[in-house]
């Protein structure tokens, strides 16, 4: 209930106003059945712009962090994520994917909408990452399409680390949903669950035009930040 609440009286409204984004191909998201939503990721407000201009709900697939912070404030944060269709995740661990490959069957086996991001975090450049095969797991599982989506502008109106975001023109673009069912029965198949999920990832790139980098992002984090802890390298002078 409370999240036709935000939707259409409290969130949705606000978010329409700020930030007026254009959306393209929202035909192309199927009006009723299970249904995956499978997006870019560039900032924190994708998670509240797609519901906003779905005429469907959908169900997201969110760190487990957004659910466990201290105190009052902590509290809030869970509730508020909850309300707005969010379910979390656990990413830690070797049964994390599982966990969200079960919690996202469990959402298309009513057939509902599931949201979610195959590069697993959010692009900390802009630049779109390679996709996660847990993706093609529950397309082919559910025997669902995949409706590829791409936002745009979202990353420069709130890149990470920016709490509050700023005015900036965003479009929300929708393409036509990719069928799987030819591999039905194969999501035991390393080969092609990557072969779906780069197809998946392709679909995403004609849409956002970004540029594509071909490893996972949290690894392309991960690298960053341990290169910044060490600090700039400066050449040895020679002995005299």
């Amino acid at each position: 209930m409370f999240y036709y609440v935000l939707k259409y009286v409290l969130l949705g409204p606000l978010l329409r106003l700020l930030f007026r984004p254009r959306i393209e191909g929202l035909d192309h998201v199927p009006a009723s059945g299970a249904a995956i939503i499978a997006g870019n990721h560039l900032s924190f407000s994708d998670h509240f712009l797609m519901p906003a201009v779905l005429r469907r709900r959908i169900t997201f697939l969110a760190k487990a962090e957004y659910f466990t912070g201290p105190g009052i404030k902590g509290r809030l944060t869970a509730f508020f994520f909850r309300s707005a269709g969010q379910i979390p995740v656990d990413r830690s661990g070797k049964e994390a994917g599982q966990a969200a490959i079960r919690e996202g069957l469990g959402v298309l086996g009513k057939d509902e909408l599931l949201g979610i991001y195959p590069e697993g975090t959010r692009s900390h450049d802009g630049r779109l990452y390679k996709g996660k095969v847990g993706v093609a797991v529950m397309a082919l599982r559910a025997g669902a399409p995949v409706v590829p989506c791409a936002m745009i502008g979202t990353f420069e109106a709130q890149p990470p680390g920016r709490k509050i975001p700023k005015l900036h023109p965003v479009v929300i673009r929708f393409g036509e949903p990719l069928d799987f069912s030819r591999y039905a029965g194969m999501e035991g198949e390393k080969a092609v669950l990557r072969a779906i999920t780069d197809e998946i990832m392709y679909a995403v790139l004609t849409l956002s035009g970004q540029e594509y980098v071909d490893r996972y992002a949290a690894d392309v984090k991960a690298e960053e930040t341990r290169t910044a802890a060490k600090g700039p390298r400066f050449p040895r002078l020679p002995h005299r």
